[in-house]
């Protein structure tokens, strides 16, 4: 893949991880949404940090302690370890590109 905007996959009946570059704990990953959210009363726990910036489309995403944050192309989001979270809405009518970064949280 030399560019994240393009070669996308055909079928997007579920969101698709494509893991671009993994190392020493680092992943930097494309993540393609079409419509999909988290199902309800699930969580992302994660133990390592995640950065997300959105490339493509439009997205929301929700926090355990009620906020939401609204995402468009260029925006981006910070979810340090065990911040629970979700998706709670993505564009059913394009594709919503992420790119992900996730890396181990210090000891």
């Amino acid at each position: 893949m030399n560019n994240l905007l393009t070669e996308l996959p055909e079928n997007l009946t579920g969101e698709v991880f494509q893991t671009i570059i993994e190392n020493k704990g680092v992943k930097i990953e494309r993540i393609t949404s079409l419509g999909q959210v988290t199902p309800a009363g699930e969580w992302y726990d994660q133990p390592q940090n995640e950065w997300v910036l959105l490339l493509q489309g439009r997205a929301r995403l929700a926090f355990e302690d009620g906020r939401e944050q609204s995402l468009q192309p260029g925006d981006h989001a910070w979810l340090p370890a065990h911040c629970r979270h979700r998706v709670s809405w993505t564009d059913p009518d394009q594709p919503t590109l992420w790119l992900a970064v996730h890396w181990p949280r210090p000891e």
